[in-house]
């Protein structure tokens, strides 16, 4: 699903060069559940980003589906994201003027889905969600963790490939955080490939996979037998 091979990422500054990571090289394979855990500053969130291709990188390649995606342009770049990914955020990046069924009809939309069709699969991902009887509320009349359920339907809406989840526990308390690591991994037994990124240990191990981060580095991978492309 996804090939990372000596991949690295820097920002220049005017003459300072600060390296993000360097030579990263891992994959995850399709209906995997991998977990990227590090401190704050290891490069979680930019790699996610990269991988995302929302980023670009300086060196090593990227292949997302079997596609090298190291010379794509922009335009292609958006339709394989578009096509194969779903994006989960810490903050949730729902709209507040949107109630939660726009919000999570919106990808759709966007992508010239007929509103009828777009609105049937979206309150079919909310069904999902538990979120039923919420369909018309503004988010702000929500829990932070009916917030992320409204923002995991909105990732799933365009049946995705894989599912990027960039600290998704990180601004809710511990049982909301549990109840959305368990709805994930649900997510994942029924096919969807996740690859997720965490300060949190202990919700890192509910991970099939588990990939430690450290200044840019890979420092640990574990189980090990798993780490090969499949």
């Amino acid at each position: 699903m996804i090939k990372v091979n000596a991949l690295s990422k820097y920002y220049d500054v005017g003459s300072i060069r600060t390296q993000v990571f360097k030579s990263l090289s891992f994959c995850v394979n399709e209906g995997e559940f991998v977990s990227i855990v590090g401190p704050s500053g290891a490069g979680k969130t930019t790699l996610l980003n990269t991988i995302g291709l929302l980023e670009r990188f300086q060196s090593g390649s990227l292949a997302l589906a079997g596609h090298d995606v190291s010379k794509l342009s922009d335009t292609k770049l958006s339709a394989m994201r578009n096509r194969y990914l779903g994006f989960i955020f810490q903050d949730f990046n729902l709209l507040p003027e949107l109630d939660v069924l726009s919000n999570v009809m919106l990808p759709l939309e966007i992508a010239g889905v007929k509103t009828q069709d777009a609105k049937d699969r979206a309150l079919y991902q909310l069904q999902r969600m538990g979120l039923q009887g919420r369909v018309h509320h503004k988010p702000y009349l929500l829990s932070g963790g009916q917030q992320q359920r409204v923002a995991i339907a909105r990732a799933l809406v365009c049946e995705p490939k894989m599912i990027l989840a960039d600290e998704p526990t990180g601004n809710l308390n511990s049982q909301m955080a549990f109840e959305i690591m368990q709805l994930l991994q649900e997510i994942n037994r029924q096919g969807t490939t996740i690859l997720m990124v965490t300060h949190d240990e202990n919700l890192s191990n509910l991970a099939s996979r588990k990939i430690s981060l450290s200044d840019g580095k890979i420092v640990e991978v574990q189980p090990q037998e798993l780490a090969s492309c499949g």
